[in-house]
């Protein structure tokens, strides 16, 4: 579940303008070491990156399409959280930010850039990847603790429905999308040093959010038993109907508290304060946890998945009541006087818009897997809904992170007009997330069956639970390497200021994803339906490639990037062969105990990885090189 924080703006770049009709200047050395000493101070992580339930969505729209390539304006201080996280404890973890534009002089070659970056690049990600996969490792404790009551079964189906309608909901009008729009408006006000009008505006937004959404929910409430059924299937029962129903009209109060939530993680990221905001993912998962485990027994056995929405409905409540006290720390409280016809709250509601669709059009895309699910068996849903956490697993780790990162750095070549850094940087950086999630992909691909009985197979979740979200896995794990190039791209149309670009592709994505589900659905049960995500996946990323190929004007070294790829598929072939011969071995000679499985997943996975680094120093995969250097910089550089 999204905590809120919103998309982060471009970061300050290096050269400002004196005017529109003169020549960029480079800043003065008063003005660059201001910047980096504010630069230096350890801030923390926003919470979209800890972890969230679904994918991220587009950014804050900064500007219209009539305004490409031009100075970024000034920045929220939230795209400093873009260079930091936090440390497993909670408190702020420093990361070094990557060079600024002003120490990246115009028209540097491939290597000296790579050379600048690639070994902060590799050094925030690898950061980015802890703090971000713990964030994902305790949402999946979350769903085994409930897969081992629910397993795939009916009642579990009926949850993954009444939850994504309220979610989807929630991402269109709420969280993210609101405090994605409600921080550059309020960040600019207090610069302004009008202090008092930007706490008008947020008193007034509040009014406007308790209003809107509160009747929303009375209304969703009470039409419930109308609206469900709209995305229920032939496949369920009038019973499994009946708690669809049920169960969506207990979890909509969510929608009122995440639009509170979104302003206050609004305001507070605009004082510069991330802590609490990204730890209350994990907050919210431990709740959930402890409340399904404690509040199951008080039910009957055919009424215990009440239980799970109950916790949820509870843990959403704690991380907004955690958050509202540290407004008073930041020196922020609200007005008496609210001002309904506040400008400013009409342009926070236009800024909403880009982003409204493109998470619209994303949450959208889960509902509809589930909802076809129905059309395929009682449990497809909720086996869709489990592979989906084990996908996002290396996805979180590897792609969020190295597409946050990175996001910064090609704000700055956007801002300069360097094009040339930009292709370089990109091209760059989409090679490293093939070198880390094609792999990733291999070894989900052939120990689907064995990682999916590891973490799920237990309780109520039996064998043919293992083999439809095994089977599921296996297709996702076709759309990994596309899904996690996309996050890069899509940040680059961002770091542009075009929005609006991979909002239109993400709705063909959608409809090229309901074409295929609706053509396979039939002769290949639940793979039918992932296969048509993996292919829109594969769409989305071909046409943003294309996009950017026009943006900006010259190829995106797509001869070096194909090169890469076909070396890295090789040594992830080796790694698939190594992995799956390691566990098959094991599992013959131990068996399908626990202990067992711990051993021959994890061995497997240790001998894979061996295999696949040794493979890839031998074809000389520049991506590990660049890992190599990295490492060894950071050694000299604590041993100097």
């Amino acid at each position: 579940m999204s905590s809120g924080g919103g998309w982060d703006w471009p970061a300050a770049d290096s050269y400002s303008s004196p005017g529109p009709d003169l020549p960029f200047r480079r800043r003065t050395a008063v003005e660059r070491a201001e910047e980096e000493a504010a630069a230096a101070e350890p801030i923390a992580m926003p919470p979209e990156i800890v972890g969230n339930l679904t994918p991220p969505g587009p950014p804050t729209p900064a500007a219209t399409e009539a305004a490409p390539l031009v100075a970024s304006s000034p920045p929220d201080p939230a795209a400093r959280s873009a260079e930091a996280t936090l440390a497993p404890d909670g408190l702020p973890l420093s990361l070094e930010p990557p060079p600024t534009a002003a120490d990246l002089p115009i028209g540097l070659g491939e290597e000296e850039i790579v050379a600048k970056t690639g070994g902060r690049i590799v050094r925030n990600t690898a950061i980015f990847s802890i703090a971000t996969g713990l964030s994902r490792i305790a949402g999946l404790v979350r769903e085994v603790v409930a897969s081992s009551y629910f397993g795939t079964t009916g009642p579990a189906s009926a949850f993954t429905l009444a939850f994504q309608v309220p979610n989807l909901l929630r991402s269109l009008v709420a969280d993210s999308a609101l405090s994605a729009a409600f921080v550059p408006v309020f960040t600019e006000l207090l610069e302004q040093k009008r202090r008092k009008d930007a706490f008008q505006l947020a008193t007034t937004l509040l009014f406007y959010i308790v209003a809107g959404l509160g009747l929303i929910t009375a209304f969703f409430i009470f039409a419930a038993p109308v609206i469900m059924p709209i995305f229920i299937g032939p496949e369920f029962t009038p019973y499994l109907t009946d708690l669809t129903i049920g169960l969506s009209q207990v979890l909509f109060p969510i929608v009122l508290f995440l639009g509170i939530n979104g302003l206050v993680v609004g305001i507070l990221n605009a004082y510069d304060h991330f802590a609490i905001p990204a730890i209350a993912p994990l907050v919210w998962n431990i709740i959930i946890i402890v409340g399904l485990i404690l509040l199951r027994p008080q039910f009957h056995a055919r009424e215990q998945i009440y239980a799970y929405a109950i916790a949820v409905v509870i843990a959403t409540f704690v991380q907004l009541a955690i958050s509202v006290p540290m407004l008073r720390r930041v020196g922020f409280r609200f007005s008496r006087r609210i001002t309904l016809r506040d400008a400013r709250v009409g342009k926070v509601f236009v800024l909403m818009l880009p982003v409204t669709i493109g998470l619209g059009v994303i949450n959208f895309d889960m509902l509809i897997n589930s909802g076809l699910g129905t059309l395929v068996s009682r449990s497809a849903p909720s086996a869709i809904d489990r592979a989906f956490r084990v996908y996002m697993l290396p996805q979180g780790m590897f792609s969020v992170a190295l597409a946050t990162v990175l996001f910064p750095a090609l704000s700055r070549f956007a801002a300069r007009k360097d094009l040339d850094g930009m292709r370089t940087m990109l091209a760059t950086g989409t090679r490293q997330i093939f070198f880390l999630l094609i792999p990733a992909a291999v070894f989900t691909l052939v120990l689907a069956e064995p990682i999916v009985q590891l973490i799920y197979q237990r309780g109520q979740f039996g064998p043919k639970s293992t083999q439809e979200v095994s089977t599921a896995l296996f297709w996702f794990s076709f759309s990994l390497p596309f899904a996690g190039v996309n996050l890069l791209l899509t940040r680059t149309f961002f770091s542009l200021q075009r929005p609006w670009y991979p909002t239109v592709l993400a709705m063909l994505s959608m409809v090229v994803n309901i074409v295929i589900s609706l053509l396979l659905y039939k002769p290949l049960g639940i793979a039918g339906l992932v296969i048509g995500t993996a292919a829109s996946s594969a769409v989305m990323c071909g046409q943003q490639f294309i996009g950017l190929r026009r943006l900006l004007g010259g190829r995106l070294d797509a001869g070096h990037t194909l090169t890469a790829v076909i070396r890295i598929s090789i040594a992830s072939v080796l790694l698939g062969v190594i992995a799956y011969g390691t566990w098959y071995g094991l599992h013959s000679a131990l068996g399908e105990s626990l202990a067992a499985q711990v051993i021959s997943v994890g061995m497997a996975s240790m001998t894979g990885l061996i295999a696949y680094l040794a493979a890839a120093r031998l074809l000389r995969i520049h991506e590990m090189e660049q890992i190599e250097n990295a490492v060894r910089n950071r050694r000299a550089g604590r041993t100097a």
